[in-house]
């Protein structure tokens, strides 16, 4: 019985979904024509012309993602004020999944390492043992190291350190298996894990190597599988682990703000189809196995072969099947590491790309829903705005070549600059001001802080767009010459850069803004000071990678408690572990003399 009132709970909260969509949509299309109707009065005013027309129609292609960004923020903002409890409202699975409930289930813990700093991964993977056996319900959870690396000295030391903490937790459930072949990257593996486990385990909660999560949380996760039959996938929102390095502080500053109110929002009409990070997450293995199997697309890499971005495929399938996928949308102790300086961040940033511009050959996979085939269109416009942005500024400065326009439309085009910035903005500054009308400034240093903070965050976000727009367009457009990025560890390393590295990397970016400059500064000067914030940060990308990875910069931000986060100031006990408690190795032999592991081991 209690299951059955359980499952008519969640169909009448599916029912409400379609007048939210209804209610999205009429926000969206409403904005999105004022805008049309005032950008094509300013265009009229200029003349059509190739490059008016291109203009507008880039404009009116990318409109709908900036805008449904500024939607979801709006509505988040408002449910944070407004309820009570905002993630029972968003999500009713988690409304009905009671708080103390008996742990009936088996888990697989699932940590995807592949050539990543081993003494850091494997100290994170021993916090999180200790935080699950401190909730009482470490019996119902096992914990699988997932490897892919194909470094032998690195799989040495994974498998010399895996036997420590063996050692050390004798018992707990611990499994290490390290494949030679890294077929599929980390989402074969998964599928490989899940095929052959899924008569073990009921879920699998699946960990970047970055990853830390709470054993509170992870129990919340299970005990919300238990409790929604329905449930396929939960994602946690995953906020930035507290960094000493300047980059990393004003950019996960900036995140933690515009995430909390913006998956809110989506979370709000998204429902059962939201969307999957692939990690920090915990999966039914059951369905995952029976029909989240991805396809291989055809022909060759980038474009082709292994699906990279897994997540989001899953998700769609898994949804497409009858299973709902959700996001839990509060930070509650679940983190990972964000890259340390630009180039990093970019290299990082572009292999997202590359995976999501994947997509486009998965559009028409059958078995997929509507909202699947949105969440992954949404995932492509996350980049495909970039040349479409490009392309729309070549035709912005085309256009400035004309006679100045009348009065009227010289005002319009300054309301609708400013009108775009207030759009970009949005989700980041009704972030801070929930912040600071439910009187939490003072987890973030306080009012002071927290909105110098967000000044800070506002010059850098404006300095790092078109660096990254520039980097995202080159990229894909090697990518029809068969440029890819390589899938391989991230460099999680808080190092400075040195001039030297900044130019190589982002002379693109540098080349462009002088080229531009030049010609403006020889045939239109008056329009520079309209083109400053895209030639400016492109000007001075190199020093401003220098300058924003330098440690000194990142202490100073740290003593003075700027773009501090909560888990800064007031850390879990979780964060104070990891890699200042490294694993203890008993004395043993050269870990380098240890023979490679038979392919598909299992310590």
């Amino acid at each position: 019985m209690d299951q059955i009132l359980k499952s008519t709970a969640a169909d009448a909260d599916e029912a409400k979904l379609k007048g939210r969509r209804l209610l999205v949509l009429a926000l969206n299309l409403g904005s999105m024509a004022a805008l049309t109707w005032a950008m094509s009065r300013v265009l009229d005013s200029r003349g059509w012309s190739g490059p008016t027309l291109t203009f507008f129609v880039i404009y009116l292609i990318g409109l709908p993602w900036t805008l449904l960004g500024f939607w979801n923020s709006a509505i988040g903002f408002v449910i944070l004020r407004l309820s009570k409890d905002p993630v029972a409202y968003t999500n009713p699975a988690m409304r009905i999944t009671p708080a103390d409930s008996p742990i009936t289930t088996r888990t697989a813990i699932c940590l995807c390492v592949r050539n990543e700093d081993v003494a850091a991964s494997f100290a994170r993977l021993r916090t999180m043992i200790d935080s699950v056996l401190a909730t009482g319900h470490g019996a119902h959870f096992d914990f699988h190291v997932l490897s892919d690396t194909s470094d032998f000295e690195i799989g040495c030391l994974e498998e010399v350190m895996f036997l420590a903490i063996q050692v050390r937790y004798p018992g707990v459930g611990l499994r290490y298996r390290r494949r030679r072949q890294n077929t599929g990257y980390k989402a074969g593996n998964l599928e490989e894990f899940a095929k052959r486990c899924a008569e073990q385990y009921a879920h699998m909660i699946v960990l970047d190597a970055d990853s830390v999560m709470s054993g509170r949380a992870m129990v919340r996760l299970v005990r919300a599988m238990q409790a929604n039959p329905q449930l396929g996938i939960l994602q946690t929102l995953v906020v930035g682990r507290p960094s000493e390095s300047a980059f990393t502080r004003i950019f996960q500053f900036g995140m933690r703000h515009g995430m909390r109110a913006q998956t809110t929002g989506s979370a709000w009409w998204q429902g059962s189809a939201g969307p999957y990070w692939g990690h920090n997450a915990i999966i039914r293995i059951a369905p995952f196995v029976a029909h989240c199997q991805l396809p291989t697309l055809p022909g060759p890499p980038p474009m082709g072969g292994a699906v990279l971005s897994h997540d989001q495929v899953e998700a769609a399938l898994m949804r497409g099947a009858g299973w709902h996928v959700r996001v839990i949308p509060d930070e509650m102790e679940s983190w990972e590491e964000n890259p340390t300086n630009l180039p990093d961040f970019i290299k990082r940033d572009l292999r997202w790309c590359q995976g999501n511009l994947q997509y486009l050959g998965l559009l028409t996979m059958p078995g997929l829903k509507g909202m699947g085939r949105f969440q992954l269109v949404n995932a492509i416009m996350m980049y495909a705005g970039a040349p479409m942005n490009f392309l729309m500024l070549l035709a912005g400065l085309a256009i400035a070549v004309t006679p100045n326009p009348p009065d009227f439309a010289t005002s319009m085009a300054f309301v609708l600059y400013a009108t775009a910035m207030a759009l970009g903005f949005a989700p980041r500054f009704l972030g801070v001001f929930d912040i600071l009308l439910s009187g939490q400034a003072r987890r973030y240093g306080g009012v002071a802080r927290l909105l110098a903070g967000c000044v800070l965050d506002a010059v850098f976000t404006l300095l790092i767009g078109p660096v990254m727009m520039i980097a995202q367009t080159v990229f894909i457009c090697g990518l029809a010459f068969g440029r890819r990025m390589i899938w391989d560890a991230q460099n999680r390393e808080d190092r400075s850069i040195s001039a030297r590295e900044a130019v190589h990397g982002l002379w693109p970016q540098m080349a462009f803004g002088l080229t531009a400059v030049l010609v403006l500064a020889f045939t239109l000067p008056g329009v520079i000071l309209w083109a400053a914030l895209t030639l400016v940060p492109c000007l001075i990308a190199a020093p401003f990678t220098c300058v924003t990875s330098a440690r000194w910069f990142g202490r100073l931000l740290t003593r003075a408690r700027l773009c501090a986060i909560p888990d800064e100031l007031a850390p879990a006990w979780e964060l104070l572990g990891g890699d200042a408690c490294p694993v203890f190795i008993p004395p043993a032999p050269n870990p380098l003399d240890v023979r490679s592991a038979p392919a598909d081991a299992t310590a």
